[in-house]
């Protein structure tokens, strides 16, 4: 597929073909997408397959290869997500980060260098030789410490492994170390969740990622929602397990930087801040999504395909968006409100390149009167705006009213 069969599958002029295809800048973000994982969990939306039977190493090679044509140099952060990155040995680890190395020199640029892994598959000589091979920042996807709610899930580690997998980091020397947890699972309570928190506070993460479950459609857990077999909790159990979040993070001496991310002082995850603040990025795999400026693209969410394109030397991406002015300052607030930081309006306009009046501030206002945003001065000559602990848990609602800028009224935020 050249660049002419790329303008016509995607509907794109020549100049966004030459574009898309053409090397990001010099120091763009760059997330790699793992393919496989040991089991696919219940709840999960993202792409991944089992990877028992295949060739989960040739998947390595592949990913390599892509890289070498979108040519991704010096980038200032890198992660390594899927899937589960550390399904695969550490001799394949160390080899995919050596060659990776060589294509993008992320050793000397990267500020963070960050691999997901899961506790079944985390030892300490794993995380030693990840270290040496340039990682820098450890995500073990734990969450829960409740057995019950891991065969729920689909999790095919134990409550045990997982308190191994944090030590195994500590011990190989892990200073930036972060754990997913997962609230709201069917049946739990907020006593359950309490527990699950303090258990992993006690060990001493750099940083906790912790998300209220959501049942996204498609995903198994959904399909037996549907049917009746599992129930969702209630609103208010909901929202006092985002409360008792916040209380224990920050009592542990972490940060609320972001709706579900706390961190130590200086242990935020520098590359999801880039997502949140909309810098580009390239993604490498299959699902993977990039932005360029005023376009965000993806690889198809099919292995098949995207290996096919990949051998063939082809661009990868499967679909392509413009994203117009509008939609970029709504992205801007949506995105910025979920941070701890809020928004600076102006700097959302330049974002857009939007020059006229304002409808997202106006939109901000608005929520303001309502209690659920708030203005703040701190000695600017233009205030940012931010969440008020009212809106904090109606953070969703309130941010997707900036997606197409609609009347707040319509997402049940009434005076």
């Amino acid at each position: 597929m050249g660049t002419r069969d790329l303008e016509r599958e995607l509907a794109v002029d020549p100049a966004t073909a030459h574009r898309l295809v053409a090397p990001a800048p010099v120091g763009t973000s760059l997330y790699v997408h793992f393919p496989y994982c040991a089991a696919k969990c219940t709840y999960c939306d993202f792409y991944s397959l089992p990877g028992e039977g295949h060739d989960a190493d040739g998947a390595l090679a592949l990913l390599l290869r892509e890289a070498e044509v979108r040519q991704p140099t010096s980038p200032c952060t890198v992660f390594l997500g899927g899937g589960t990155p550390s399904y695969h040995s550490a001799q394949a680890l160390v080899g995919f980060l050596n060659a990776l190395d060589g294509l993008t020199g992320f050793r000397a640029s990267a500020q963070e260098v960050t691999i997901e892994c899961n506790p079944e598959s985390l030892d300490e000589t794993k995380v030693e030789a990840l270290l040496r091979a340039g990682v820098t920042r450890i995500s073990i996807g734990v969450q829960s410490l409740q057995p019950a709610i891991l065969e729920r899930f689909g999790r095919v580690h134990s409550v045990e492994q997982s308190f191994a997998a944090v030590r195994a980091a500590r011990s190989a020397g892990c200073d930036r170390l972060s754990v997913d947890l997962i609230y709201a699972a069917p049946g739990q309570t907020p006593a359950a969740w309490r527990s699950d928190l303090e258990r992993v506070l006690e060990l001493g993460t750099d940083h906790l990622s912790a998300y209220n479950l959501t049942f996204e459609e498609g995903t198994a857990l959904d399909r037996e929602r549907r049917a009746g077999s599992v129930e969702p909790l209630t609103e208010d159990d909901e929202l006092e397990m985002f409360w008792a979040t916040r209380e224990l993070a920050v009592a542990a001496g972490l940060e609320a930087y972001e709706i579900s991310n706390f961190a130590r002082p200086e242990q935020v995850c520098a590359h999801n801040l880039a997502y949140w603040r909309g810098d580009d990025y390239v993604g490498i795999g299959p699902s993977a999504v990039s932005r360029a400026g005023d376009h965000r693209f993806g690889n198809p969410r099919h292995l098949g395909q995207w290996t096919a394109r990949v051998r063939a030397g082809e661009p990868t991406m499967g679909w392509a968006e413009r994203l117009d002015r509008g939609t970029r300052l709504g992205e801007a607030w949506w995105l910025g409100l979920r941070l701890a930081e809020g928004v600076d309006p102006a700097e959302a306009r330049r974002r857009a390149d939007w020059r006229e009046s304002d409808p997202a501030l106006e939109l901000a206002r608005r929520f303001v009167s309502q209690g659920l945003v708030e203005a703040r001065d701190e000695g600017r000559a233009a205030p940012r705006y931010g969440l008020t602990p009212r809106g904090l848990p109606l953070a969703d609602g309130v941010a997707r009213a900036f997606l197409d800028l609609g009347d707040p009224e319509l997402f049940g935020f009434q005076d």
